[in-house]
């Protein structure tokens, strides 16, 4: 099992706050250049199924423009993050965070693959429930 050093953790604390700043200022493609597209998406159809799909970086920035609006500053977001990697190169990042909107309490858990690139680290499969509204049910084979 891969350990990782204290400077790979603080490397993935730094992506998540140049992250965190990004959504906060809604820079929704500035945020697109931290991805490598296409990224992979799982998630499930509510009283579904699990689904899945890629999204270019077009349908990237058009689905965090519905999700962000103008950012998340001002929303009161809590996060726990959870770092696992798979080795020296792979992450996944498992997130605990509340959020208050329009004075209601929200909780989301969701994970996040990150790759390191030769340009620094970056995200590439997102899986969260929820987000499958409308989406066909994954099929096997």
């Amino acid at each position: 099992m891969y350990e990782p050093t204290a400077e790979e953790l603080k490397s993935i604390e730094a992506w998540f706050a140049e992250y965190d700043a990004l959504a906060d200022r809604g820079a929704i493609e500035e945020l697109a250049d931290l991805a490598v597209f296409p990224m992979n998406l799982a998630t499930d159809v509510p009283g579904g199924h699990a689904a899945v799909r890629q999204w270019t970086r077009e349908e990237y920035i058009e689905a965090m423009q519905q999700a962000m609006g103008g950012g998340t500053a001002g929303l009161d977001l809590e996060s726990t993050r959870t770092p696992r990697f798979i080795s020296e190169n792979l992450v996944v990042v498992e997130t605990e965070a509340t959020m208050t909107i329009e004075g209601q309490r929200q909780t989301m858990h969701y994970a996040d693959l990150l790759v390191r690139t030769e340009d620094g680290w970056a995200f590439q499969t997102m899986v969260q429930g929820g987000w499958g509204h409308g989406w066909p049910a994954a099929k096997r084979g």
